[in-house]
């Protein structure tokens, strides 16, 4: 359960990081916001580098362009989660992110050659419809295409992240932190940092405080489900993606006093259903004639 364990404690800090960004969203720019985490990150790793030499490990690596379509992937979900979260509630966002389980599995069959039952694929089928069950009250609404664009971001902050996990899969074989932590953070302060300058506003020292608070969870998330996917294989740990349906709502509710639809619970339950089911199938799988 290593493995599980550590891609739910990711998940939480991803939470966390999504609520505080959706709070910053309403007076800073994405440049600013992302660009911040980043710089804070990266001067949070040299200061464990500086104080346990070799923290983290080596940053030498023997696939850097795998490492560069990671970081590349990272880029676009920071972006995309943000632009998704200014639109969307939390629950809302993550419940197209719950859709993730099943682009890994599409990832880890075309990519990894790893085998998928057709079972699985139906059960992924029976999640994306659970999802347009909680989004098409949404997009009947006034103002729809403010909400479309929220879940246009999310899906695409979500392939963006099944990337990510899909290349942790290959990259699991490289131990320590420091590789997965500082090849996306250059890359980070790099692309959003021109954008930060073009519309940068001065933070009070609680927005400080807030902002680089970001750079913490985001560091401390990307380190455990980056681990996560050295002691488990991708199909194993895609089910346990759905921990974030609790985690959003209790963050709705307690900061913004939102509760969630009744759609949206019920597509949720949907999906986390489906990717239950998918997992069982796996689990049949990889278990091979006597698990049957």
């Amino acid at each position: 359960m290593r493995g599980p364990a550590l891609l739910v404690a990711g998940i939480a800090l991803f939470g966390l990081l999504d609520a505080n960004s959706k709070l910053l969203s309403g007076q800073y720019g994405l440049g600013q916001v992302v660009f911040l985490r980043y710089a804070v990150l990266v001067l949070a790793f040299l200061a464990a580098r500086a104080a346990w030499r070799g923290a983290g490990g080596e940053l030498g690596t023997r696939h850097p362009w795998l490492h560069l379509i990671r970081a590349a992937a990272m880029m676009v979900s920071a972006g995309a989660f943000f632009l998704a979260f200014r639109r969307l509630s939390l629950a809302e966002g993550y419940l197209v992110f719950f859709t993730a389980p099943f682009w890994v599995l599409a990832l880890a069959a075309l990519v990894l050659r790893e085998p998928v039952p057709r079972i699985a694929w139906a059960w992924s089928a029976v999640a994306f419809a659970g999802v347009a069950l909680a989004v098409a009250p949404r997009l009947l609404e006034e103002g729809a295409s403010f909400s479309a664009a929220g879940y246009a971001f999310a899906l695409c902050a979500t392939f963006s992240y099944a990337t990510t996990m899909t290349v942790n899969r290959r990259l699991r074989g490289e131990s320590g932190a420091a590789r997965v932590l500082l090849w996306p953070t250059l890359l980070g302060i790099a692309l959003y940092g021109p954008l930060a300058a073009l519309d940068w506003t001065t933070p009070g020292p609680r927005d400080a405080a807030m902002l680089a608070a970001n750079g913490l969870f985001a560091g401390a998330a990307v380190v455990c489900t980056a681990a996560a996917f050295r002691h488990a294989d991708a199909a194993r740990l895609a089910p346990f993606n759905f921990v974030g349906l609790p985690v959003s709502l209790l963050l709705d509710l307690a900061i913004w006093e939102v509760w969630p639809r009744a759609t949206t619970v019920l597509g949720g339950a949907v999906v986390v259903f489906a990717c239950l089911m998918s997992e069982r199938a796996m689990r049949r799988l990889r278990a091979g004639p006597r698990g049957r």
